[in-house]
This record gives structure tokens, C-alpha cells and sequence, in this order.
């Protein structure tokens, strides 16, 4: 049996800002940006464009919606962005403006800091160790 993560959803204040944050900030591709009709959009974001694992970006459509923007994991770290190379990412992601709640620590697992996206997620930048 072969089965994976395709996409996670990610519930946005607004595409059009997702879109450049995810792209310009983290460096992500754009995989896909179709129009449903009605305001609807299918918006897929990845890390790399092989990547097996996609977000989703699905702009909240109503109130219960636009209070999960930026709290979708009760404050915790929700999401993990892997590097080969964690001093590269973080200097680029710094210099791009991302806002990091701490320093670089190294860890049993790796070398990580948390950052926040444009709406408060909570992500790791993660290098595993080998």
C-alpha cells in the first residue's frame, strides 16, 4: 500500500496575502491557484515543488472560520518546515522579515526555532540530525 499526506488545510484571512507571504517569506511555490467560482479558490503552497506535502490555503469563508485564523493548534506549534540546512534558512528567512520567538537551540533530534507566520501560527524550523 502506498499512501501519504497530500495536502493540510490551512485557513487564511485572505489568499491574495497567503499567497505572497508563502512564497516571498518561506520561499514556498505556488503548485496551484484555481478559481471555483463564488470567491472560492483551490490555493496549494509546498516547500519545494516535489514535496509530497502541500498546504492547502483556504481563505475562512465565516465567523466560526475567521476565529481559527492564526489559532488553528490552540497556540502550540502546529507546523514543521524541514531544512538541510537550518543557519541558510534562517538567515534568509530573517532577512525576509520572518518573526522568530527565540533563537536557534539544538536539540536531541536537531537544530530548531519557532516562527510565527503573518496570522500567528506557530511553526518549527527544523534540521533533523542524521
Amino acid at each position: 500500500m502506498n499512501r501519504s499526506i497530500g495536502s493540510i488545510t490551512l485557513v487564511v484571512a485572505d489568499y491574495d496575502e497567503a499567497i505572497d507571504y508563502y512564497t516571498k517569506s518561506l520561499g514556498f511555490s505556488l503548485l496551484e491557484d484555481i478559481d471555483q467560482g463564488g470567491g472560492k479558490r483551490w490555493v496549494r503552497v509546498a516547500p519545494a515543488r516535489g514535496a509530497q506535502t502541500a498546504l492547502l490555503l483556504a481563505q475562512a469563508a465565516n465567523d466560526g472560520q475567521r476565529a481559527r485564523v492564526g489559532d488553528q493548534t490552540g497556540g502550540r506549534v502546529g507546523f514543521f518546515l524541514h531544512t538541510d540546512d537550518f543557519h541558510r534558512d534562517h538567515a534568509a528567512m530573517l532577512e525576509r522579515g520572518v518573526r522568530f520567538l527565540e533563537s536557534p537551540r539544538v536539540e536531541t533530534y536537531g537544530t530548531v526555532a519557532v516562527f510565527e507566520d503573518l496570522y500567528g501560527n506557530r511553526w518549527d524550523l527544523l534540521e533533523l540530525k542524521a
